[in-house]
């Protein structure tokens, strides 16, 4: 993908859920979904331990389905073996996110298959901070 393109779904989409969203300040889940939250963008956490909860400022949910709002980006830090039936799950959603983002070292060629058979912006094996960070 193209800077361009990096820099206008920045641009554009200002919502994003964090799959695997942590409570411990010092994990990169959280410190990713905090500077995003710093930068303007309205960030939900995923995980269902945290469900109904607010961490550092940011409501969580078990699922990307209990989600009250659409999200326009799905940043994941699940291990890749999960990340085929998460996109089955994204792809249940009424109103679907324009992009798919995952962390370094997250990879599943399945997955990304069918993220972009159905329409969906697939970002792949890059931080999503690091990325921010080089162009906005």
């Amino acid at each position: 993908m193209d800077n361009n393109r990096i820099r206008e779904i920045f641009q554009k989409h200002k919502s994003i859920a964090v799959v695997g969203f942590s409570d411990n300040r010092s994990r990169p889940s959280n410190r990713i979904g905090r500077y995003l939250q710093g930068n303007g963008y309205h960030i939900f956490g995923i995980n269902p331990r945290l469900n109904k909860l607010i961490v550092d400022d940011i409501p969580c949910f078990d699922s990307i389905l209990s989600i009250p709002i659409e999200v326009r980006i799905i940043n994941v830090f699940r291990r890749s073996e999960f990340l085929f039936d998460l996109i089955k799950e994204i792809l249940l959603l009424k109103c679907k996110p324009s992009v798919i983002w995952t962390q370094v070292g997250v990879v599943d060629n399945d997955a990304k298959l069918l993220a972009e058979s159905n329409g969906l912006i697939y970002i792949e094996n890059k931080c999503i901070m690091t990325e921010h960070q080089k162009y906005i």
